[in-house]
């Protein structure tokens, strides 16, 4: 099945977009502007705190707050998320924000499950009062599963977990959205309420103008500025690695898919890559190395800090056979695309690469 071009369904529609100064919400934020989508973010100020000199957050880069209806606010506050949405009254709901760290939820495990869990309730509660809502879709996370470092990837019927706090905040947020799903927008009652409302699971995602602290490609990125060797805890940990315009495709299709068939899509999805991108932390830093001729390395520690899952990786049958979703990105072209941006010294150039990524990969989704 080839991809759909959307441009006929997203020109004009309405999106409210939680987390769209995040990493993954500025490029879904731009994308959906290219659409022609009108766009309200709600979010927490863009974090520049971890960004390089010579940077700037994604979100600024891309100067999405003159392009779209910026609104400053925190999920947690359940009165002044609700106001922004019923004030918009969108169409379409993307719920991306989150405290996305696993050892930043070791530190403040109660705002984990405040914003991941709280938040999404939040959010969902208020679709309810949502005249003209079609479609929902809850970004949760591949480390939402019971993970029992089974060497099979994991399916949608496989129960939630989570050993850390991180990871079973998404487990509960994707049993908050099961359970809003059935008490108030069930698949058997869509005649009547007209909505979707889907979870959409995905790998650990990469990609330009990721600043985050205490993940792969940003801490090496800011060793290879700084000069110094990237200091890896867990080198021989496998991950679903993708670049950020993957998932993306796949939100959008699911978002795009649940608006014209609620009793179908209104479920839990996973969007992982396929088998030859779920690499260990160690060897997707070596071909890493390699793209960039020397100019990084890493090195072992034996600080190993606190648990992490040795073994995760995602089975995305599903979404290929019914959404129609397929990854397009090679492992080189993820790299490339990459290590393309992080080597960009000018901003406006950074910014038209992002256009430029994102008109290559739709191209690459037709073929």
């Amino acid at each position: 099945m080839s991809w759909e071009t959307p441009e006929a369904f997203w020109n004009g529609r309405r999106v409210f977009l939680t987390g769209h100064t995040g990493f993954k919400g500025s490029w879904l934020a731009h994308w959906l502007l290219m659409l022609g989508a009108e766009v309200r973010g709600f979010a927490l100020a863009p974090d520049s705190v971890q960004v390089p000199d010579g940077f700037r957050s994604l979100f600024e880069e891309l100067d999405l707050n003159a392009r779209l209806d910026h609104i400053v606010g925190d999920i947690r506050n359940e009165e002044a998320l609700k106001e922004a949405l019923l004030a918009f009254n969108p169409e379409i709901v993307l719920h991306l924000a989150a405290q996305p760290l696993v050892r930043a939820s070791y530190q403040n495990p109660v705002e984990t499950y405040a914003t991941n869990v709280m938040g999404t309730a939040n959010l969902l509660n208020a679709c309810r009062s949502v005249a003209g809502l079609r479609s929902i879709v809850v970004v949760s996370s591949d480390k939402c599963y019971e993970n029992r470092e089974q060497i099979w990837a994991y399916r949608e019927t496989d129960p939630m977990g989570g050993h850390d706090p991180y990871s079973n905040s998404k487990g509960c947020t994707e049993l908050v959205t099961a359970a809003f799903r059935a008490s108030y927008f069930p698949a058997e009652r869509a005649g009547e309420h007209g909505v979707s409302i889907n979870s959409a699971r995905a790998g650990n995602v990469i990609g330009g103008g990721d600043w985050s602290e205490d993940r792969l490609i940003p801490d090496a990125m800011r060793s290879m500025l700084a000069g110094t060797p990237l200091q890896i805890r867990n080198p021989r940990a496998v991950r679903p690695w993708q670049h950020v315009l993957e998932p993306l495709q796949g939100y959008l299709t699911l978002a795009r898919k649940g608006a014209s068939d609620p009793s179908f899509f209104s479920k839990g999805w996973n969007f992982g890559p396929v088998n030859e991108e779920t690499l260990s932390v160690g060897e997707l830093a070596e071909h890493l190395a390699a793209r960039l001729h020397g100019k990084f390395s890493w090195q072992e520690v034996t600080d190993k800090g606190p648990h992490e899952a040795q073994l995760l990786a995602l089975d995305s049958t599903a979404a290929r056979a019914l959404l129609g979703w397929k990854p397009a990105l090679s492992l080189q072209d993820m790299l490339d695309f990459t290590a393309d941006w992080y080597s960009c010294r000018r901003p406006e150039q950074r910014a038209e690469m992002v256009s430029g990524q994102i008109i290559r990969y739709t191209q690459s989704l037709m073929q």
